[in-house]
């Protein structure tokens, strides 16, 4: 249930900045207290507060101003001057503005190094969530706290995608669930504060992992950055499967591709490349090992391309469960899945390299998560890396779409990283990796359109990523129930699911059956009204008509059912359960429908065979035939209409057993019959193949 709330009067809240406590914030010394002592301890009547602003809100509003090096009625004027009507009604003024003030000054402090590491940018930029959820003078309720602030998921999603490692507008809402607490939904600093904390460290180790000579001969040529390496502790050993043996070794995934090197007794052998950058239709899937060949363990990756002769099995052994496995899943597939949306999209240049950089975020993020997770909490990596999402939501490549769009949009420029004058602001993750080393790269980049956009967030509204996702992800909800209902029906057992089936599709047996019966000429009259009917349908060109005409019926037998059942639960399916069989019996039938299956490829490998006899010619005079019957049919085609020739073929098939046919047609078909079993059929020879195994 969400934190408790209680309401309070302006007094009582002017009471507490008299006090100059601010314990309902949080019990430590914050930001906030700070600020008051600079103001004497009570709210200013001057041009920096703002009397529609909430107390939380014009502290964070006259931080940003000190920050940026201007007055709040500097940032009042710029707002003014660049917002919409829209934006700056009475109603939705003090978030919009707060917003404005929030995004700019992020958009600045991102620019300097290490500010992640800095204490006062985590407080302020949670500070700012706080006043993002209390922006207004009337805002009624105010959180009392007895630990720790905390604040919800709209509020993070609205600050936190402003700091691209920090999180991202696709997986904000996914990110939030871990780090909030279960019972409350709401996150603390404390939690906020870990977590930008080990963001930093990982992003250090990655920035030395990068600057080190592991893997250097194959890097050196494209600036390959390292995102992970395993496989170097013995307790959690890397093994590579090639034929019925495994090789441990060492597993190393950069941003370009995926090396493993095999181990002997005090090296490595040479790394092993398996290229994720090119379109090699890679297939990058979850994968079944043992010992010996077999398939008991999920515990490994499958690894396929056109450029290996075989697939490649990477085993990640664990004692329980297949965690290691899904983790390195999901991140090979992210770097697929950036390159496969480069190569589509023809991305190149500085877009190309922030394209890059998010899905590397993405890979640091979910290693701190990993790191501040429970090893007995399961993580679903997918939904935490951007690509992957966008891969698994039903609307993902509309996501991507508008993420080429807003690539091509954003113009770059380096020597401006920052606009305040300006109406956007550009917050890519370009221009943050400027900041973080030269193994990001080293260019900021800037751009600027009309509307008050900062990176994919807009101040006030939703941005058209924002909306594709919200979309996608509803999408998705929905159809997790559906699949769930799907769930909730499947049957266990052959014999069952045949009698399912069976009652499913009488229907169609019924009327398969009434059409024998016409076709059979059961009752004559029927099947000449049939005959009769059908004929001056072909003859009139009438068959794309009858066809519209069927589809029609079913449409509007749909809509009919529709309007008439509205509101009534769905009829549930009634089957009459098969007797059960024992486990004798179950193996009876599959063996007996294993030879019924083998009987039908042998009986279509005959067929095919005696027609490639006709066709080499092995029975002369049947082939002297068949070329003749052929000709003819050649000749028909080309000197008589088609619906002549449709109408022809379809007396000929439909009253080939009336009365006045029946004799002469079963005539015809033995002759046609002992014509065919007098062919002979090709000739085959099976040769076995031996395959010597690699053996190192």
């Amino acid at each position: 249930m969400e934190i408790a709330v209680v309401s309070k009067t302006r007094d009582m809240l002017e009471g507490f900045v008299k006090e100059r406590s601010f314990k309902w914030l949080t019990k430590k010394r914050s930001v906030f207290d700070d600020d008051f002592d600079e103001m004497g301890g009570s709210p200013p009547v001057d041009k920096n507060w703002l009397p529609e602003l909430s107390v939380p809100a014009n502290i964070v509003v006259c931080r940003c101003a000190k920050i940026l090096a201007v007055t709040v009625s500097c940032l009042l004027e710029k707002f003014d001057a660049d917002a919409s009507d829209a934006l700056k009604q009475q109603l939705s003024f003090a978030r919009n503005f707060l917003e404005y003030c929030c995004f700019t000054t992020i958009a600045q402090l991102i620019q300097e190094p290490g500010y992640l590491d800095d204490v006062k940018f985590r407080r302020l930029t949670f500070d700012m969530m706080i006043a993002w959820e209390f922006p207004a003078a009337s805002s009624g309720t105010f959180p009392v706290m007895s630990d720790d602030v905390s604040v919800g998921v709209k509020a993070f999603s609205r600050i936190a995608p402003l700091i691209p490692i920090v999180t991202n507008v696709v997986v904000v809402d996914k990110i939030f669930e871990i780090l909030a607490t279960s019972e409350t939904n709401r996150l603390h600093f404390s939690v906020y504060d870990k977590y930008l904390v080990r963001l930093e460290r990982v992003v250090r180790k990655f920035h030395c992992q990068s600057d080190s000579s592991l893997l250097s001969n194959f890097r050196a040529g494209r600036v390959e950055r390292i995102l992970e390496v395993d496989g170097t502790v013995t307790s959690q050993p890397v093994l590579e499967h090639v034929g019925i043996s495994a090789w441990p070794g060492r597993l190393t995934l950069t941003d370009h591709a995926l090396y493993f090197e095999t181990l002997r007794v005090l090296s490595y052998d040479n790394a092993k490349k398996y290229d994720l950058t090119d379109d090699l239709q890679q297939v990058v899937k979850p994968d079944l090992t043992g010992p010996w060949g077999t398939r008991i363990f999920d515990k490994a990756v499958f690894y396929k391309s056109t450029a290996l002769s075989e697939p490649v099995i990477m085993e990640f052994p664990e004692l329980k469960g297949h965690n290691r496995r899904d983790y390195w899943l999901s991140i090979i597939r992210e770097v697929l899945y950036a390159h496969r949306f480069l190569s589509k999209y023809r991305v190149a240049g500085l877009e190309r390299e922030e394209v890059l950089l998010k899905a590397i975020f993405g890979i640091l993020r979910v290693q701190v998560l990993k790191e501040m997770t429970s090893s007995s909490v399961l993580i679903s990596y997918d939904n935490l890396l951007m690509f992957n999402v966008c891969d698994k939501l039903p609307r993902g490549d509309l996501i991507l779409e508008i993420l080429v769009d807003m690539l091509t949009l954003r113009d770059v420029d380096q020597g401006e990283t920052e606009k305040i004058g300006n109406s956007m602001y550009s917050v890519s993750a370009h221009s943050l990796a400027s900041q973080l080393g030269s193994v990001f790269g080293s260019s900021a980049s800037s751009s600027s359109e009309t509307g008050l956009v900062f990176g994919d967030i807009a101040v006030g509204q939703m941005t058209l990523l924002e909306k594709a996702v919200k979309e996608a992800r509803s999408t998705y909800e929905s159809a997790a129930l559906v699949k769930d209902t799907v769930s909730g029906v499947k049957v266990e057992g052959l014999d069952s699911n045949l009698a399912v089936m069976k009652e499913l599709l009488s229907p169609m047996t019924e009327l398969w059956n009434w059409l024998g019966f016409v076709f059979y000429w059961e009752e004559p009259l029927k099947s000449l009204a049939f005959c009769l009917i059908c004929t001056y349908v072909i003859l009139r060109g009438w068959m794309v008509y009858a066809s519209a005409a069927v589809i029609a019926f079913f449409a509007f037998f749909m809509l009919l059912t529709r309007f008439f059942t509205k509101g009534r639960p769905v009829d549930e399916l009634k089957v009459k359960a098969p007797s059960p069989m024992n486990a004798m019996e179950q193996l009876l039938a599959v063996q007996n429908a294993i030879s019924q299956a083998e009987e039908i490829v042998q009986e279509g490998n005959i067929t095919l065979l005696k027609c490639r006899s006709l066709l080499i010619s092995a029975f002369p005079q049947a082939t002297e035939i068949l070329a003749a019957a052929l000709l003819c049919v050649s000749l028909v085609l080309v000197f008589v209409p088609m619906r002549h020739v449709m109408v022809l073929i379809f007396l000929e098939a439909f009253t080939r057993y009336s009365p006045i046919r029946r004799a002469s047609s079963e005539r015809w078909t033995r002759r046609m019959r002992d014509w065919w079993f007098s062919i002979p059929a090709a000739p085959v020879v099976l040769e076995k193949v031996t395959e010597d195994k690699k053996k190192n």
